[in-house]
């Protein structure tokens, strides 16, 4: 499993997951960059993303839908904020209704995914900051750190292909 570190801390509002994979900069740039790289991995194991607009360029816009077993979608995007390619991604990570507009009385947080060069490949670094601490506990309470070590285990099968 490529995870080394999940941390929360409600005082800064902020959920770290850190992650390194034996690969270059530049391909795990890619699981990002690509749509159909990451429909392979975004979503829990068992709710399969589908990218429906990909613009990965400031003020661009992802959106996507994870589907569940039972065949339920879950739509949600992000607004693109900056990009450094190969090194930072910064987005504004929201839900959405079935149309992809963020729903408002959903909470939003700014992820920022940084890329580094290790010994041996390339660590990620996802930190996402929540604008309340009470929003960062709906997430929470909604799964958002068993989600997310779901679906970035996936990264594994998907980079050694």
């Amino acid at each position: 499993m490529p995870i080394i570190d999940v941390t929360t801390d409600l005082d800064t509002r902020t959920l770290v997951m850190t992650t390194e994979f034996p690969v270059s900069v530049e391909r795990l740039w890619q699981v990002w960059a690509d749509p159909r790289q990451l429909e392979q991995w975004w979503g829990p194991e068992g709710y399969p993303a589908t990218v429906t607009e990909h613009d990965l360029t400031p003020g661009g816009t992802v959106s996507y839908h994870m589907t569940s077993p039972e065949g339920e979608k879950f739509p949600g995007g992000w607004t693109v904020v900056a990009v450094d390619e190969p090194r930072r991604l910064e987005l504004r990570d929201y839900f959405a209704d079935a149309d992809g507009n963020p729903v408002d009385t959903a909470p939003t947080s700014t992820m920022v995914v940084e890329f580094v060069a290790v010994d041996g490949g390339a660590r990620m670094v996802n930190t996402s900051t929540w604008e309340s601490a009470d929003d960062m506990q709906k997430v929470l309470d909604m799964g958002v750190v068993e989600g997310s070590t779901s679906a970035v285990s996936q990264l594994d099968a998907l980079l050694a292909a």
